[in-house]
């Protein structure tokens, strides 16, 4: 070899950002003039300058050429020692190029950059800020993530919690601001919060943002709402105060019935609509007791008549006319029988002079009423029913009056499945000297006081309630 060399210092310390020196000596111990050219290798060749670049020397002479090293302050400065060489080329002999090595050591430094995306966030329950941490230092960043503000107004889900994070990277970091206290009604307001990055031995490096919390309901809202439900309310009362009763009479001749029975009630019945055509005086039906037929409209004209023709070939259903000859025939006098057909259940047994036909707690509505009279000169009845294109709260007549004569079966309302269901009803009976007695049930309020028509006269008694919210439970009924 023709050529010695040797580094002043061999290792060596630089602050990134900064700049240190090394010499580098030869010697040519060659025995012809030559022409040295020199090029820094290794990683920390973009930041080695050499001076000069080419060195002449005599056989025998020694010259010296200086390393100037300067790191950049950021993460391609990887802190830790760092292997440097020159590479040293001889214009006489290029076979014999050499590359005297060294060690460069790179002090470490930190640098946390972090940014809210958004710095404002906006919601009625939660939050959902992003923290961008960027690691601008030369070594590995290892810290711990955590959120605050004044009051202690909002809590802090943080994922994750703890980060590591590489020279050079960044992570993100998804915080859940969630306000402790929902704000029903009113405006929005602001919440200042601090997320904070902490690194060990040294204090937090805040980054801060917003949250804006907005109210549940609008101001406005919340007062419609108020005053929607005030004008509800006294509406409700006004009605109430000013709700109709009705009458009650015939008291004797309740009692000749045997109406004890029949449970008193604090509540008189409602004052119903006059019905269409009321009938005073059942009319007279030539043909002998037969069963009349359930109407889905409860169809006709006062006086007309609808009859069921006989079936010989099935057995005869026990209906109030059934029922009614019976108990004349063991009791002759005033008599009357009754059922009712409930919501998804069927037609009830036949019962008599103030028995309970229906149900009380069960929620099966009446849809049709089945009667029969005896020594009364005949009955005459109308459905009050459901009526779902209501205005006004209340159901209506679903027909005119439908009269048969005593021992004949009398049907009002419907049986058909999508038919509506009974409110109420409006009966009489046909001699003058006879009065038909009532009392009914109704959904939410209970039995409803007695009621009685008064003989003679274009009279009748109404059952059962207006309201399209209630319906009839069952009834009972006396002559």
């Amino acid at each position: 070899m023709s050529l010695w060399t040797s580094l002043e210092p061999a290792s060596s310390t630089v602050d990134p950002g900064g700049s240190t020196k090394v010499r580098l000596r030869l010697r040519n111990t060659g025995d012809v003039v030559d022409e040295y050219r020199f090029e820094p290798v290794g990683d920390v060749a973009p930041w080695t300058v050499v001076e000069p670049q080419t060195l002449r020397l005599y056989p025998g002479t020694t010259g010296t050429v200086e390393l100037t090293f300067s790191p950049p302050r950021s993460p391609d400065a990887v802190a830790g020692p760092n292997p440097f060489a020159v590479r040293i080329t001889p214009t006489e002999h290029p076979e014999a190029t050499t590359v005297p090595e060294g060690n460069l050591t790179i002090t470490p430094f930190t640098e946390v950059r972090a940014e809210l995306v958004p710095p404002t966030v906006k919601g009625r329950f939660r939050g959902r800020p992003k923290l961008a941490v960027d690691n601008l230092g030369n070594t590995r960043l290892t810290a711990s993530i955590s959120g605050s503000d004044n009051g202690d107004h909002l809590s802090y889900d943080i994922h994750p919690s703890n980060v590591q994070i590489e020279p050079g990277r960044a992570a993100f970091v998804k915080a859940t601001l969630k306000p402790r206290q929902i704000i029903w009604f009113g405006s929005k307001e602001q919440r200042p919060y601090t997320l904070a990055i902490q690194r060990s031995g040294t204090g937090p490096q805040p980054v801060e943002g917003t949250y804006v919390q907005r109210g549940f309901l609008p101001r406005w809202l919340a007062t419609f709402l108020g005053v929607f439900m005030a004008l509800a309310i006294t509406f409700v009362m006004l009605w109430i105060a000013y709700k109709p009763s009705v009458r009650t009479s015939a008291t004797e001749k309740l009692q000749e019935a045997g109406i004890s029975t029949l449970p008193p009630s604090p509540s008189a019945s409602v004052a119903p609509p006059t019905p269409p055509s009321p009938s005073a005086q059942a009319p007279v039906v030539p043909s002998a007791p037969e069963t009349q037929a359930a109407s889905g409209s409860g169809g006709g004209g006062g006086g007309s008549t609808e009859t069921k023709p006989k079936e010989s070939a099935t057995p005869q259903e026990e209906t109030a006319a059934t029922a009614v000859a019976q108990l004349a025939a063991q009791d002759p006098g005033r008599h009357i029988c009754y059922r009712a057909y409930l919501t998804d259940k069927g037609w009830t047994k036949p019962v008599c002079d103030g028995a309970m036909a229906g149900t009380v707690g069960q929620n099966r509505p009446i849809k049709s009423l089945n009667l029969a009279t005896s020594d009364t000169g005949g009955t005459a009845a109308t459905a009050f029913v459901y009526y779902p294109q209501s205005t006004d709260g209340k159901g209506h007549y679903n027909g005119p009056w439908k009269g048969v004569v005593d021992g004949t079966d009398l049907y009002i309302g419907s049986t058909k499945k999508d038919d509506p269901y009974m409110l109420g009803f409006a009966m009489n009976v046909g001699e003058s000297k006879s009065v038909v007695c009532q009392t009914a049930h109704v959904h939410n309020e209970g039995w409803h006081g007695l009621g009685c028509d008064e003989p003679g006269g274009d009279n009748y008694i109404f059952g059962g309630t207006l309201s399209n919210q209630l319906w009839l439970d069952a009834v009972k009924f006396t002559v």
